[in-house]
């Protein structure tokens, strides 16, 4: 088998939320693949195929004609390529809801970022337990949702277990202004696009402080650094952080005020509360997951442990920047 594209690939997205739209809607666009959304609100499908808009979560953005909906587990049936762009902590579930009428042979995709909290374990770990008899990939980068379904140049990365595997997904869900690299670091992929989160959240804090723009790229690189730390203690490849799911990912979440998790830090900087739009961002679950496996792989990780530290109402925001500061002097 090549890693080339298998021509007519049934491709599902399951999760009608934004990211999870823009997804079907990019693939979609260009009529290789015959791509379906699925739901669970049946009368948010039903208008989304009737109106061809998704006002709630891509408002003003047209859906494409071929992009069909569906809020029937059965419509997975005969999909080649299922991804699952369900919230980080709504995976495991996903998975055992709908792991029942995966077709054999279907490759499973997470296009979240985060870490399971309960487990603290990788999402692709998480689908692989739940659904053992699929392949499981995973898709990060820096895209938001907005992007993508617009058509703007966007690039992200796809990780499988092999490279045969990544290149074939890439080629099957990359368009003309959305592009996939492939590898093979599922560690490195997935760490970079959870932790990336926390990190944007620090950003927000520095910005909401009026702490400055050189602590913000500070920040940025250090967190870099812990990253790459964490990841190869993990199994992974410190290089991946200098990727898409890495670095790109975390310059975009950490820069641009569409990013949830800069303006829920820039809420926890102004004094105004650990919440965003009344829920908590997906970094604000990863910060104490990944503290805690720092913790268990032995690797400092200043910047996360901070950042739960403020989340749980440990440590104040003064407080954690004079310990970042006062850290001993040590090489880069």
């Amino acid at each position: 088998m090549s890693g080339r594209e298998r021509p007519g690939e049934r491709i599902v997205v399951i999760g009608a939320g934004a990211f999870g739209t823009a997804l079907a809607a990019v693939i979609s666009l260009e009529g290789r693949h015959p791509v379906t959304l699925i739901g669970r609100d049946p009368s948010l499908m039903s208008d989304l195929r009737d109106d061809r808009v998704h006002d709630a979560a891509l408002p003003g953005v047209p859906l494409p004609d071929a992009l069909e909906f569906s809020a029937e587990p059965d419509a997975i049936g005969e999909a080649d390529l299922v991804l699952f762009a369900m919230p980080s902590q709504a995976q495991a579930d996903a998975a055992r809801h709908y792991g029942p009428y995966l077709a054999e042979g279907a490759v499973v995709v997470t296009c979240a970022k985060g870490i399971d909290k309960s487990s603290g374990r990788l999402l692709t770990d998480v689908l692989e337990a739940e659904l053992p008899h699929h392949a499981v990939a995973v898709l990060s980068g820096p895209g938001f949702a907005a992007d993508i379904a617009r058509g703007l140049p966007t690039a992200m990365a796809i990780a499988a277990a092999d490279q045969v595997l990544a290149e074939r997904l890439a080629n099957a869900l990359s368009s003309r202004t959305f592009r996939l690299y492939a590898s093979t670091d599922r560690i490195g992929v997935q760490l970079g696009g959870a932790l990336k989160n926390v990190l944007a959240i620090a950003c927000g804090i520095i910005e909401g402080a009026g702490l400055g723009e050189s602590a913000r790229a500070a920040l940025i690189s250090r967190g870099l650094a812990e990253m790459s730390r964490l990841i190869e203690a993990m199994g992974g490849k410190a290089d991946t952080v200098r990727g898409l799911s890495g670095l790109g990912d975390l310059v975009l979440t950490g820069t641009s005020h569409q990013s949830r998790n800069l303006r829920f830090g820039i809420a926890l900087g102004r004094g105004e509360g650990n919440q965003a739009g009344g829920q908590l961002v997906e970094g604000a679950f990863a910060a104490s997951v990944a503290a805690g496996l720092g913790e268990k792989f032995s690797v400092e990780l200043p910047v996360t442990n901070a950042v739960a530290d403020i989340i749980d109402g440990r440590l104040d925001i003064m407080m954690a920047m004079e310990q970042l500061m006062t850290r001993p002097i040590t090489t880069e």
